[in-house]
């Protein structure tokens, strides 16, 4: 048989070389990058809440955040610190220690930001009522959807205020620090700085969630070049410490009469490096920009922060306040997800169709969105509360969001990075970083079933937390029947709590309270579509169980999507 090559081509092969060439990179059907928005303006849940507790000031203070929290220069930002993770630098050329972390520019830049917008602990200074703890968690929320990893120092500097206290000498000296809008992220003695930043090295090898199980003494020690008197050595091993060139630490360790808390400063009064030996930084599943790491201390100065013996409690001020940013972060988290999916959805077609108009994808799109708005509307209650002093309320519905908010928003990013399709799955789309921060803060501070046996304790031992958690979600009452059983069973929930063996079904008990009282939240502040549609899908009999399952359908699914966000 002849060589192809040689024998005569068909008339529509020879001319073929000679037709107008045909483009294969043409790009249609794409969706266009999501930037030029503010992201504060475009929440409808966060923008209400932010001028229904805390007035149209607090607003206008978060606007320009949300709008720099938009921009593609600020996104690009994001994407640069978690690119380019932090580097241990444990010695220098010649061999002395260094014990520093190195950061890019980027993580610099988003932490200056962060500070100058007064996300650290400048709500502390700030009279009661005022508004200050929702006004800056309602930029803590915006920010986050930039990039999470550097809020987590930012979360402890904030949250480290109520242990500090303990000490007022303390507190006199370090919360002017951190409640500065200046970032310095040099090395230096405290009394140098116009501001300061706070990490925090609880946990270890050994015991994790269990800090009782500390093993890292503390013996007092005498002289110093601490400004305190009660000043301790501390040798031992933290498993994990966050953010480990922050400016102090505060650590738990064994003294004489138990666990006590320390405040571990870096640098001391005259200019020399504490003992922190930096062993290694942990290699993450997310949160990759922000450094957390295993810390040796050898004879570490430190100032003893409360009395002897009672350092858990004293540091239990922080938990609250970080778990609260748990709450916070998991939202914002949750949010950038269903914006990300929302828009994908208006601008890609398939089957004849934009994706957002076929009804199963405006319904799922739907369902995000509920549970994205029952998360915010509950974060801000939260931090309202702290605005009131409403300590009884806060002690139990923390708790509860905690567990709850954060245990939902891996679930949902996982079903906004499925509206992507194949495209989710690619780094370019931002959602696989949301994806890999989504479980962190499920983890972080308590994990899941820490949470959950700390709200049985809750019920069980503090009846004043019980009666304000259920004063509120009694002011949900009237919306509709479903909501209303809800509102009733909580009386046989709180019992239970009590009775043998209920510390196996404790998560039922915590998502029965946590749904209930976002249920009430909404039927109170979200409009009429938004209520009864939760109700009915969280409280009710239509609901599925993956998002986008209702039995009969959401009423008017599309009408939530556009307040979720408005095309």
């Amino acid at each position: 048989m002849p060589h192809r090559a040689l024998t005569r081509l068909p008339s529509a092969e020879r001319t073929a070389p000679y037709a107008a060439p045909v483009s294969t990179h043409e790009v249609t059907n794409q969706v266009p990058p999501l930037t030029g928005h503010s992201v504060l303006d475009t929440d409808a849940a966060l923008t209400e809440g932010l001028r229904r507790w805390a007035g149209t000031p607090a607003y206008d203070d978060v606007a320009d955040l949300g709008r720099l929290a938009g921009l593609a220069e600020w996104q690009r930002q994001g994407d640069l610190a978690n690119a380019n993770p932090p580097v241990l630098r444990s010695h220098s050329p010649t061999g002395e220690r260094l014990d520093e972390v190195e950061f890019h520019p980027a993580w610099h830049a988003l932490m200056a930001t962060a500070v100058s917008h007064g996300l650290t602990a400048e709500p502390w200074t700030r009279p009661p009522g005022s508004g200050a703890h929702l006004r800056r968690a309602a930029g803590f929320y915006v920010w986050s959807q930039v990039e999470a990893g550097h809020l987590c120092p930012v979360s402890m500097t904030y949250a480290a205020v109520p242990a500090l206290r303990a000490s007022p000498a303390l507190a006199s000296e370090w919360v002017p620090k951190l409640a500065s809008r200046t970032y310095e992220p040099e090395l230096r003695p405290v009394g140098a700085k116009a501001g300061a930043i706070v990490g925090m090295g609880m946990t270890e090898k050994q015991g994790g969630s269990d800090v009782r199980a500390n093993t890292t003494r503390a013996r007092p020690a005498t002289g110093g070049a601490l400004a305190a008197a009660d000043t301790y050595r501390l040798t031992g091993h933290k498993w994990f410490c966050s953010a480990p060139m922050s400016d102090a630490f505060l650590m738990l360790a064994q003294a004489d009469d138990g666990p006590t808390c320390f405040l571990v400063p870096r640098v001391l009064d005259d200019g020399s490096r504490n003992s922190l030996a930096l062993q290694r930084l942990k290699d993450k599943l997310g949160n990759r920009s922000n450094a957390s790491s295993e810390v040796e201390l050898d004879g570490t100065w430190g100032v003893r922060v409360g009395d002897e013996g009672r350092g858990v409690p004293t540091i239990l001020g922080m938990v609250a306040a970080t778990r609260l940013d748990c709450v916070l972060g998991s939202a914002a988290t949750m949010r950038q997800a269903l914006v990300r999916a929302v828009h994908h959805a208006r601008h890609r077609a398939a089957f004849g169709a934009l994706l957002v108009d076929q009804p199963l994808m405006t319904t799922v799109l739907a369902d995000l969105a509920l549970e994205s708005e029952a998360a915010t509307t509950l974060a801000l209650r939260l931090a309202h509360a702290v605005d009131e002093g409403e300590h009884d309320f806060a002690r139990l519905a923390v708790a509860v969001a905690k567990f709850w908010v954060c245990k939902r928003a891996a679930p949902m990013v996982a079903e906004a990075l499925e509206c992507l399709g194949g495209n989710g799955y690619v780094e370019d789309h931002g959602l696989p970083r949301l994806y890999r921060e989504a479980p962190l803060n499920s983890i972080w501070e308590g994990s899941g079933n820490v949470n959950a046996l700390d709200v049985l304790r809750a019920l069980r031992r503090e009846p004043a937390a019980v009666d304000a958690f259920v004063t509120e979600v009694e002011r949900g009452r009237g919306h509709s029947e479903a909501l209303d059983r809800a509102v009733a069973s909580l009386a046989d929930t709180v019992v239970g709590a009590g009775r043998p063996g209920a510390e196996a079904g404790a998560r039922r008990v915590v998502e029965s309270l946590a749904l209930t009282l976002q249920a009430s939240l909404l039927a109170r502040h979200a409009p009429t579509p938004v209520a009864d549609a939760f109700v009915a899908t969280r409280l009710g009999e239509g609901g599925g169980r993956v998002f986008g399952s209702p039995e009969t359908g959401l009423a008017g699914p599309r009408v939530l999507v556009d307040r979720a966000f408005p095309g």
